[in-house]
């Protein structure tokens, strides 16, 4: 098994060398899929050092891109562990970053692993408004809706959202789970959400058992 610190401060160091190393050593190990979850696990946690040293202004928006592109590389490498026993679609998702936020770091994690689970995802992209998402639903007919923010604004955006699923008369259709910094129980309620995360590993375990 890895030593998941070593792995942890290799993705925090953005050392794409050593990650790609460590994960194509890890995967010809022949692991468990629960292996590869905490492998997972540790890269977030090397995604958050990325964001404290962004926040710092040791790093800026370009490593926080390629660090981005690192962590799909790497969900890229463990897919055939992670989704090896789903081929099959197992549910549909409709996933955007709402309006007014243009994040898609915890996104495109979090679509990377819904896909290597079985799940059949219609990226939307950031900063969708509410009539992207209500097209997208009433076009695809998808199990879950997945929506995406980092700034406290996008709370505003997830509510209107919502809502706009309700008026079109799609709410009770579908399953919605919200995720990023500023989600939380109470912001979940408000919105008017089923779920909400902050990890995206959770987050797929949650749509899992939605659809079982």
């Amino acid at each position: 098994m890895i030593n998941l610190d070593e792995l942890k401060k290799a993705v925090g160091e953005l050392d794409e060398e050593k990650v790609k190393q460590m994960l194509t050593e890890f995967v010809e190990s022949n692991p468990t899929e629960e292996e590869a979850q905490k492998i997972v696990v540790a890269c977030q946690e090397g995604m958050g050092i990325v964001g404290d040293l962004f926040e710092k202004g040791e790093y800026f928006v370009g490593d926080l891109i390629f660090a981005g592109e690192l962590l799909t590389e790497a969900i890229n490498v463990l897919k055939s562990v992670i989704g090896g026993k789903s081929a099959q679609k197992v549910g549909t998702i409709v996933l955007g970053t709402v309006h007014g936020d243009l994040h898609d770091i915890g996104k495109n994690i979090f679509r990377s692993m819904a896909e290597a689970a079985g799940f059949e995802v219609y990226d939307l992209g950031i900063d969708q408004p509410v009539s992207a998402f209500v097209e997208k639903v009433k076009e695809v007919k998808p199990d879950i809706v997945g929506m995406s923010g980092v700034l406290t604004l996008a709370i505003e955006s997830m509510k209107a959202t919502v809502e706009g699923l309700k008026q079109a008369g799609l709410r009770d259709k579908v399953k919605i789970i919200i995720g990023g910094n500023p989600v939380t129980k109470e912001a979940c309620e408000y919105v008017g959400a089923d779920a909400f995360t902050t990890n995206a590993a959770e987050g797929v375990k949650i749509c899992q058992g939605w659809v079982k």
